[in-house]
């Protein structure tokens, strides 16, 4: 496993925001991986995979539409969800999150669509950004283990990308 303690996320530039008429808007993230979609297909999909990157864990493989039980990490409950839509390797769809893998000459460009209270927007950047720092590590097979939740919020490098994210997106960041 390689030192956490090595990792620091790069600049503030793999989120851009969907400005909605309401309260909610779309982050869209995107990341270039040297994996092929079957690759990245797992790691988004397999529960075990999930664990070592993503914020949330998942009882079952996302690769089928149908109930999900979906946990996102430092949350007092798991909750009931539903996968609606998941064509491997190119889409995967559910709570309010839309993930595309288009296959690239270098691997795969991964986009996530996911929609957040715009108060948030910023953190939630943030917490993407490292995830996906975090999900090329372990494709790499070079695992840092996950960083979520409060864990992420006291991370020097999530501090920072917050704050740039909500300069970027033109918005005041929340009070700690």
């Amino acid at each position: 496993m390689s030192s956490r303690q090595d990792y620091s996320p790069g600049p503030a530039n793999v989120a851009q925001v969907q400005k909605g008429g309401g309260d909610k808007w779309t982050l869209v993230l995107v990341k270039e991986l040297r994996h092929a979609p079957e690759r990245v297909w797992e790691a988004l999909t397999d529960p075990a995979q999930l664990r070592e990157w993503a914020p949330f864990d998942v009882d079952r493989n996302l690769g089928s539409v149908g109930p999900v039980n979906f946990n996102w990490i430092g949350a007092p409950s798991a909750g009931d969800s539903n996968v609606t839509r998941a064509e491997a390797p190119k889409v995967l769809e559910y709570n309010d999150m839309r993930w595309e893998l288009e296959p690239t000459a270098g691997g795969t460009r991964l986009t996530l669509w996911s929609v957040i209270d715009s108060r948030f927007i910023a953190w939630g950047a943030a917490g993407w950004h490292i995830s996906f720092d975090v999900l090329e590590r372990l494709l790499d097979g070079n695992p840092i283990g996950r960083i979520a939740g409060q864990e992420a919020m006291q991370f020097e490098g999530w501090q920072r990308l917050s704050a740039d994210y909500s300069k970027q997106f033109g918005i005041e960041p929340p009070k700690w």
